[in-house]
């Protein structure tokens, strides 16, 4: 049946066709019905910098700090802060009556667990603790940060919003090594995750925490300000067809999908009861990433092999159309609007597209025939257009490719291995990253070359001692200088190859208020 064909059916069928049980939706006439893009697989927003499982640890967990839309951070968990010392001594006093789900205070040594742990995966993280002399509790409230260096961003760093968010979950949590994922999700956010009403591949039920207490001061923006609830329950339905999720937002049975796929937007822009809007303001990034540990992209020739045939245009309108005011091409490694972004060594990417120059290359690199395993999600539309487009361009110049098509879920999950192929590895896989998450050198943490940050697990001395220079830099100039060298530099080691830029809009029942820019939070949210 053809999707058009099958949207019309689905409409009819109700609550059948879109897969939500009538026992749900008798249970709370306050809870909102949310389409995710992907199913929740991993719990742990230290243990994977998945979108998906950051936008559920926001409403589970709360930071020190926040960023409102605009990236400017805003006291949240702390009462505010003193800077003394010249700037190389914080002192930071958390709100009174900060509790865990489990009941339990909210205590400094929970901080200080929580932001180490996060601290071994987040770049800027990674940054702030080796600035850093000494992390200390002097009492039941008081966080003091004495650094080597002043840190102006330090609000910043604690706040925003992604890859890895700095949440703060309970000492015993925190103390697990980030490579064994928490499952148990107990943190201070107004939400408390339902874990018995979790259905795998289709359902996360999250529930008012009675117990939290919005800040009293400030204005609702994003992460920052008071974070009121409103809803008394949220669920989170999955559906790897975009019909019935379209069907089901117009039959108002479910009332927010997150991604509308770009061939549904015309007729969702048709019902007067929904609404369309951009809330990611800086836009997604496509990427194609490489797996440094197995061949053949072990093999930095091969890797640079692809470039001359990567036409960006190509993946942009595989993922978003032809309409060229949703997406850009002529993208590096900063997001367009960054002060990072800059033109220097785009010539890789610009100017006419040559297949025989890169299948000569890939001739002269010592390619063998072996086999590319591009991962392909089938739920996920962008994504996967993105690796239609990547294993296309693959072919087309000679090489060996398997594509292995599963759940986007089950892709998240893989591509943590650093097995062999023959063992259930992996080659090369796409995605998209916000437009914030690729600002500058440092939040970009597929930039970095420690062979650890980012799986694929790139390794690169040039990358590594450029992004020291960045943080040293002690004017926007040098900072903008070398950027544009970093640029160069991931051209010739290429960590990943950046696909273009996309803006994708989000729709919503007009009877769900308060949706902000950025991605989804649920508190300030309200359903008449």
């Amino acid at each position: 049946m053809k999707r058009r064909e099958f949207l019309t059916a689905a409409a009819s069928f109700g609550l059948a066709t879109t897969g939500i049980a009538r026992s749900t939706v008798a249970q709370a006439s306050r809870a909102l019905k949310f389409v995710p893009h992907a199913d929740l697989t991993v719990l742990d927003p230290i243990a994977s910098a998945a979108i998906v499982t950051r936008n559920h640890a926001a409403l589970v967990f709360d930071m020190l700090y926040g960023v409102d839309d605009t990236n400017i951070a805003h006291p949240q968990m702390v009462e505010g802060h003193t800077v003394e010392d010249g700037g190389k001594l914080w002192t930071m006093k958390l709100r009174p009556g900060l509790l865990f789900h489990d009941g339990s205070p909210v205590l400094p040594r929970d901080v200080i667990a929580s932001l180490r742990r996060w601290a071994k995966r987040d770049s800027y993280g990674d940054a702030l603790f080796m600035n850093t002399v000494e992390l200390s509790a002097p009492d039941d409230r008081t966080i003091k940060f004495r650094l080597r260096a002043p840190m102006a961003n330090l609000p910043y760093i604690l706040g925003k919003d992604g890859p890895y968010l700095a949440v703060i979950m309970p000492e015993r949590l925190a103390l697990n090594e980030v490579t064994k994922p928490v499952t148990e999700m107990i943190g201070s956010g107004p939400f408390r995750f339902l874990p018995e009403a979790r259905v795998s591949g289709s359902l996360v039920v999250y529930e008012k925490f009675d117990r939290y207490v919005p800040r009293a001061d400030g204005t609702p923006n994003f992460l920052a300000g008071p974070k009121v609830v409103k809803l008394n329950r949220i669920e989170w339905h999955t559906m790897p067809d975009p019909a019935t999720a379209a069907a089901a937002l117009q039959t108002g049975e479910i009332d927010w999908w997150e991604r509308p796929t770009i061939d549904l937007l015309p007729l969702l822009e048709r019902h007067k009861a929904i609404e369309i809007r951009s809330t990611l303001v800086d836009g997604a990034h496509g990427v194609l990433k490489f797996n440094f540990l197995t061949p053949p992209f072990d093999n930095p020739a091969v890797r640079r092999a692809l470039l001359p045939a990567l036409d960006q245009a190509s993946f942009m309108m595989g993922a978003r159309g032809e309409k060229r005011d949703t997406w850009k091409d002529g993208v590096g490694f900063f997001q367009s609007a960054s002060p990072y972004a800059n033109p220097s060594s785009l010539d890789a990417i610009r100017g006419p597209r040559s297949i025989d120059k890169a299948k000569a290359l890939l001739k002269e690199s010592g390619y063998k025939n072996e086999p590319v395993v591009l991962l392909m999600p089938s739920d996920n539309f962008e994504i996967n257009a993105l690796a239609e487009v990547a294993a296309d361009l693959m072919k087309s110049i000679g090489m060996n490719v398997d594509r292995q098509v599963t759940d986007w879920g089950t892709v998240i999950q893989r591509i943590q291995s650093q097995k062999p192929i023959e063992q259930g590895g992996w080659s090369a896989f796409t995605t998209w990253l916000p437009g914030n998450y690729i600002y500058d050198p440092v939040v970009n943490w597929y930039l970095r070359g420690n062979g650890a940050a980012s799986v694929g697990w790139p390794k690169s001395a040039g990358l590594e001692s450029l992004r020291t220079e960045f943080l040293a830099a002690t004017d926007e100039l040098q900072r903008k200088a070398v950027a544009a060298r970093i640029q160069a530099q991931a051209f010739t080691d290429l960590p990943y190859a950046p696909l273009g830029e996309f803006y994708q809009p989000t729709a919503f029942n007009r009877r769900v208020g308060g949706v902000q820019n950025g991605f989804p939070v649920f508190w300030n949210i309200s359903k008449a």
